[in-house]
């Protein structure tokens, strides 16, 4: 059964319209789910027109009553004054509160099982500090509107899974966040989310910090004081994890199918390593929300909005990787003990 995902339109002066009016020309996303789009046709238009495709915009008052069939852009259209006159290529302030709105609307359609699940474009914070958003990015104002504390943020590119232990973090102070409890807590909750997402036995990597794993201390003493007490203590448990492992073949062990997700310990670490397999086909996913949520993985792009040349590639995945997951996510196991 196809299920219904909801595409909020993004920071419309970017290439949010652009991407989502070519995706949505590609017959075959109609044969994996029922895409509808929360936004405005205005901007919708204008990236038709900048990109030579059209579509006709069947405007619904809910997603139940779309087309879903190729050649038709089903949208639920908000009231957004002013909207037509958004520019291209700008960082503006009404740019930024009609992202919100179209992702607050998102949202709502999730928790009342209107949509299975959201794929998101991407938004600007510069503009969304603009408009007074009082929230950084997407997964802030997830995480708020579904009144959870601590989501999860998963890259996946082909059948390589990465998860975070941290992110927007230097790395000076990344190696400082790396403490036993700290990692065990993560690993349980990494374990949970594999499973959330139909991996009935998952096997999980931790990846190492240091050259060599640290090389039994030669290189480092994260390996042997924190992160090995942790992945001892998860085994005790009875979890199936494995290292620390160095990190300049964890990632590849885990692409060949050795594990089925590894544990960045900063940012940059898991970054490079999915995209360097693929930049345009690496989704980010938001994991512990009561629905799935995936992105595109990367920003508004404003140097080329409004030119048409702009590549649906990762929109195109996002959604696909939405349609996978949403019948078999399992919200419940990550609010369990």
């Amino acid at each position: 059964m196809r299920r219904i995902i909801a595409i909020p339109l993004g920071d419309v002066a970017g290439i949010g319209p652009e991407i989502v009016v070519k995706t949505l020309n590609n017959p075959e996303i109609y044969e994996v789910c029922k895409p509808v789009v929360v936004g405005h046709s205005a901007p919708l238009q204008k990236a038709m027109k900048v990109c030579g495709t059209y579509l006709k915009i069947n405007q619904i008052p809910a997603p139940e009553e779309g087309l879903y069939q190729p050649g038709t852009l089903d949208l639920i259209e908000l009231d957004c004054p002013g909207i037509e006159k958004i520019e291209f290529g700008r960082i503006q302030k009404e740019a930024g509160l009609f992202a919100f709105e179209f992702i607050k609307k998102s949202v709502e359609l999730a928790l009342n099982h209107k949509v299975s699940a959201l794929a998101t474009t991407p938004i600007n914070k510069e503009a969304l500090k603009a408009a007074g958003v009082p929230y950084i990015g997407h997964t802030e104002m997830l995480a708020d509107m579904c009144g959870v504390s601590n989501p999860l943020t998963m890259f996946q590119v082909k059948n390589l899974r990465v998860f975070f232990f941290t992110r927007h973090l230097s790395l000076l102070e990344a190696i400082k966040a790396i403490k036993k409890e700290d990692l065990l807590a993560h690993i349980r909750m990494d374990m949970k989310a594999l499973q959330s997402l139909g991996v009935e036995k998952p096997k999980l990597a931790v990846a190492a910090l240091n050259p060599h794993a640290g090389e039994h201390g030669l290189f480092g003493h994260e390996e042997l004081e924190e992160i090995e007490p942790a992945v001892k203590k998860a085994q005790s448990e009875g979890l199936n994890v494995t290292g620390p492992i160095p990190a300049d073949s964890v990632f590849y062990k885990a692409l060949q199918g050795d594990f089925d997700a590894v544990l960045s310990l900063y940012h940059d670490q898991g970054h490079i390593a999915t995209k360097m397999v693929d930049f345009e086909r690496t989704i980010s996913l938001t994991l512990g929300l009561p629905f799935i949520r995936t992105s595109v993985d990367h920003g508004t792009a404003l140097d080329i909005a409004g030119k048409g040349i702009a590549t649906s590639t990762s929109m195109e995945e996002a959604i696909r990787l939405a349609a996978q997951y949403a019948p078999v996510y399992r919200y419940d196991l990550l609010t369990t003990g």
